[in-house]
């Protein structure tokens, strides 16, 4: 579970997006970062009973930093207004697909996949999609999985991408150029007892879909 303060402080710095504040609440800042590292943590620890490149990980490798990169965005905000972690082999700087918990009061969300991959990666994750479609589409349609993730999030390009034929029985799923799925998590979730194991069992339905991504990559 997440601690109420945590919660607090979040929706306080949305309100209070400025360095001046963040400085004057830097303790509050530290204890929620403790809290939400020892959620990922424990994230950690139950993701290896199903993927144990997951379990050697350590929270660091998963978390992202706080402060926003501003330098190309007319949104001079300094900071981010959640707490987001990547679990993936290597850590959250590896090209690999992964599991992804937002923390942000109102906006909450449990996704993963791969997000605007590189061009070579999309390739060769387009290719697998087309060599071995009926696997595929067995992951995205299996019944568990379309209750949690029911259809792929992401922009599309609005034709066939280059060498493949619009009439590929394929092709709305490779005119994808991010192969993402994810859910809403409701914020009564996150004070509850559960929230590691109902995150857990979003990751563990969401496997297959990773590992088939991860072939690609491979």
């Amino acid at each position: 579970m997440i601690a109420a303060p945590t919660l607090r402080f979040l929706r306080q710095l949305k309100a209070n997006n400025n360095k001046e504040w963040m400085d004057a609440n830097r303790k509050q800042y530290e204890e929620a970062k403790a809290d939400f590292e020892s959620f990922i943590a424990a994230l950690i620890e139950g993701a290896g009973g199903f993927d144990p490149e997951l379990g050697t990980l350590i929270p660091k490798q998963c978390i992202f930093r706080i402060n926003r990169d501003i330098r190309f965005s007319e949104d001079k905000s300094p900071y981010k207004t959640n707490f987001g972690a990547h679990f993936t082999k290597g850590g959250k700087k590896s090209p690999f697909a992964g599991y992804y918990f937002h923390l942000e009061p109102g906006h909450s969300f449990i996704g993963g996949g791969a997000w605007m991959p590189p061009a070579d990666m999309l390739k060769n994750i387009r290719q697998e999609i087309d060599y071995d479609f009926d696997a595929f589409k067995k992951i995205v349609d299996g019944r568990e999985f379309k209750k949690l993730f029911p259809k792929i999030d992401g922009e599309q390009l609005k034709k066939a991408p280059q060498g493949y034929d619009p009439g590929n029985p394929a092709i709305d799923y490779l005119r994808y150029k991010s192969f993402t799925v994810g859910h809403a998590v409701p914020d009564e979730w996150l004070s509850g007892k559960n929230l590691v194991k109902d995150t857990l069992k979003s990751f563990k339905t969401m496997k297959p879909f990773i590992d088939f991504l991860n072939r690609a990559v491979q």
